[in-house]
C-alpha cells in the first residue's frame, strides 16, 4: 500500500514544529516529536540519521553498560527516558530535506527565540523593580533566581538563547543580504544579546564571546580583532551589577559566586572518575547525597559554600563519573567530528554569502558555545536545550550533505 503524499508533509510539519515550540516548553514539544516520529514511520519517507549519530549512539549504549553495573539502577531510569529526546535527528535529518526548508527552520528559531528574550527582559525590569521597592541590594537578590524565559531554570534559558544569538550573528554575517532581513534580525540580535547580558550566566557570556569571535573571524579578521575593545567599552558603562558580575569570574564573592563550589564539585568528580574509571558511579548516582559525600575529598571543609551539589557542573567530569570515561570521550568526539565535517563541507563552497554557509556557520558556532559552556555546567543534561541542539546539529549536516553534492 503507498503511503498518503500528505504524510511526507505532515511529518515535515510535526518534525518542525517540534523543534520550535521547544523554546516555549519541553512537553508540547515532546508530543509533537512523538507524533512525527509515528507520521515520519507512515509517510514512506527514507529513515535517515546525521554522521554525528553513529558516536551519539555508542555514548547511549554505554550509559546502558554503566546502568547494568550501577548499585541502583533503577535511580538512573531518568536517563534512560532523557534517549527520547535523540529521536529529534531521525525526525529533523529525515523530514527536512532541503536547504530553504532548514533556513526557514532556523528563522523560526530566531523569532521565537527573540520572543522569549524579550519575556526575559520584561522578567528583569520586573526584578529591578521590585529590588528597588524592597530596598534589597539587587545583585545577591537576583543572583539567587534569575531570568527564565519560558524555562524552569536560568542555565536553560541562557543555554537556548545562546544558539539564538548565534543563529543570528551566522545569518547576519553569511546568508545572503536583504535589507527586509536586515529589520528583523537586528532587532533580534540586540534582544537576545541583552536578554543573555540580564542572564547573568558567566558561562555562557564566555561561550557567547567565543562562538561570537569565531564567526567574526571567520567574515572579517579586523572585526574579530576589535572585538575585544568592544567588549571593555560595553562593560565600562554597564550597570554596577553586571560589572560585579563580570568581575566574579576571577575574583568571586566565597559567599555568593559559585566558583568555589564547581571547584569541589570538580575535584569530588575526579576521585569518582579514579575509583570507577570504566563504567562510573552510576547514571544519576551522583543526585544522591550519601554518593557524593563518599568521594568529597578529606581536605574540603564542611559546611560547604552555598551551591547546587547534585551534579559536577561539568559535561565532561559528569560524563566520566557517572558513566565511565568511554562514555565522555564518545561525546566528545561526537561534537570534535561534527566540526571536523562541518569545516570541511565549509571549503567546498565557494567564496560569498550562501544560506548553506550560513547554516555550516551556524552549526559550527553552537558546538563551539557548547563544548565551551560544557566546561562549565551540565548543560547537555536539560532536554530542552540538548533536543535544539541536535536539531541544530541535523541542519548542519543537511548544509554539508550539500555543499558536498
Amino acid at each position: 500500500m503507498i503511503p498518503p503524499p500528505y504524510l511526507k508533509k505532515l511529518s515535515l510539519w510535526l518534525g518542525c514544529a517540534s523543534a520550535l515550540t521547544i523554546l516555549l516548553g519541553i512537553s508540547v514539544s515532546q508530543i509533537l516529536l512523538a507524533i512525527a516520529l509515528g507520521v515520519l514511520l507512515l509517510s514512506g519517507l527514507p529513515l535517515r540519521w546525521p554522521r554525528i549519530a553513529m558516536p551519539l549512539g555508542l555514548f547511549l549504549i554505554w550509559t546502558f553498560i554503566a546502568l547494568a553495573f550501577s548499585p541502583d539502577p533503577g535511580g538512573g531510569l531518568d536517563q534512560i527516558r532523557k534517549m527520547f529526546v535523540f529521536v529529534t535527528m531521525l525526525v529533523i535529518f529525515s523530514s527536512v530535506r532541503s536547504v530553504d526548508t532548514a533556513k526557514w527552520l532556523t528563522l523560526g528559531w530566531m523569532a521565537i527565540g527573540t520572543f522569549t528574550a524579550g519575556r526575559g527582559l520584561v522578567q528583569f525590569v520586573k526584578d529591578v523593580i521590585y529590588a528597588r521597592d524592597t530596598h534589597r541590594d539587587f545583585y545577591h537578590f537576583y543572583i539567587s533566581d534569575r531570568i527564565r524565559g519560558f524555562m524552569s531554570h536560568w542555565m536553560t534559558f541562557s543555554g537556548q538563547e545562546l544558539f539564538v544569538l548565534l543563529l543570528l550573528g551566522a545569518f547576519l554575517l553569511f546568508a545572503p543580504k536583504s535589507r527586509k532581513s536586515l529589520w528583523l534580525i537586528i532587532p533580534g540580535v540586540i534582544t537576545v544579546g541583552l536578554a543573555l547580558v540580564a542572564s547573568d550566566t558567566r558561562s555562557v557570556w564566555i561561550a557567547a564571546i567565543a562562538g561570537g569571535f569565531y564567526l567574526l573571524w571567520c567574515w572579517r579578521k579586523w572585526a574579530a580583532a576589535a572585538m575585544p575593545f568592544a567588549l571593555a567599552l560595553g562593560l565600562l558603562v554597564a550597570p554596577a551589577a553586571i560589572q560585579k558580575r563580570a568581575k566574579s569570574i576571577i575574583d568571586p564573592e566565597k559567599t555568593t559566586d559559585s566558583n568555589t563550589h564547581r571547584k569541589i564539585c570538580w575535584r569530588t568528580g575526579w576521585e569518582m572518575i579514579k575509583a570507577h574509571p570504566i563504567v562510573g558511579v552510576g547514571p544519576d548516582e551522583i543526585r544522591k547525597d550519601k554518593v557524593f559525600f563518599a568521594y568529597l575529598p578529606a581536605d574540603i571543609r564542611k559546611p560547604l559554600p552555598d551551591g547546587f551539589y547534585q551534579h559536577l557542573h561539568n559535561i565532561y567530569i559528569q560524563y566520566a563519573a557517572e558513566r565511565g570515561i568511554p562514555a565522555t570521550l564518545l561525546i566528545t568526539f561526537a561534537m570534535v567530528m561534527a566540526l571536523w565535517d562541518f569545516r570541511r563541507a565549509l571549503l567546498r563552497l565557494p567564496p560569498g554569502r550562501s544560506d548553506t554557509r550560513f547554516l555550516l556557520q551556524a552549526a559550527i558556532s553552537c558546538i563551539i558555545g557548547t563544548m565551551i559552556v560544557g566546561v562549565m555546567e551540565y548543560n547537555l543534561n536539560d532536554s530542552e536545550v540538548l533536543a535544539m541542539f541536535l536539531a541544530l546539529m541535523c541542519v548542519g549536516y543537511l548544509a554539508a550533505e550539500k555543499a558536498t553534492a
